[in-house]
């Protein structure tokens, strides 16, 4: 990403309130695929038995999810081009390896190295936001065979504009314009073919109903790489 796409993501970390201290059930730590509280398959559904597994979050944002896999027995690493973001999960979970780095670079640093992953995933996070055409490739190099990829965002706002969109950011408080980054709306069945494309296989990409009351539903996808 761009220093102008970090700075973006800062202000955005900035007004975020972060994760709740506890959800409905009490518990400290949590997975969420979907944009709400609570709702949504576990983490295990898409990335399998964690425990002893290298997992990797792409835009691991303030780390809850990452938190709560490392409490499964994950080795759980997060990037994120935030350093807004970076230092909101260093100071709640100081137990997490939490790097600030773009998704894309992260990637290609360890690309041809022999530490894999077992799963990466992507939560609203750096999936979205990074050209596919790119991200996908380095994604399947970093995964152990076997390992899967899992990420989850909005489906496209409107019917028929796919492909990279204009995202707009909060605006900054000194009353600048607001920035804009890019992110990438496809249908579930693009999503599917991009995989397939890029190596993946055992590919499932649908979108999942919202919560009563809610209108926007969740666009979940995964793949993995053969063994």
């Amino acid at each position: 990403m761009r220093d102008q796409d970090a700075d973006a993501w800062d202000v955005w970390g900035a007004a975020r309130p972060g994760r709740a201290k506890t959800n409905a059930a009490g518990a400290s730590t949590w997975f969420n695929w979907t944009q709400w509280p609570d709702h949504g398959p576990a983490a295990e559904t898409l990335l399998g038995n964690v425990a002893g597994a290298r997992v990797l979050d792409l835009g691991c944002g303030s780390g809850g999810n990452l938190a709560h896999l490392a409490t499964l027995g994950a080795e759980a690493i997060g990037v994120d081009v935030s350093a807004v973001q970076v230092s909101k999960a260093r100071a709640r979970w100081p137990h997490l390896d939490v790097r600030r780095s773009g998704a894309e670079d992260f990637l290609k640093d360890g690309a041809q190295g022999d530490h894999g992953f077992q799963a990466v995933f992507s939560v609203f996070g750096a999936a979205w936001f990074t050209d596919p055409a790119a991200l996908l490739p380095l994604v399947h190099a970093r995964l152990t065979p076997g390992g899967s990829y899992a990420f989850s965002h909005n489906p496209p706002a409107l019917r028929g504009c796919y492909g990279p969109q204009a995202s707009q950011m909060p605006p900054p408080e000194n009353g600048a314009e607001p920035w804009y980054v890019k992110r990438w709306d496809y249908e579930p069945a693009t999503w599917a073919e991009l995989l397939r494309h890029a190596g993946f296989s055992d590919v499932t990409a649908e979108v999942i109903a919202p919560p009563a009351g809610k209108r926007t539903g969740t666009l979940l996808v995964r793949g993995v790489r053969a063994g």
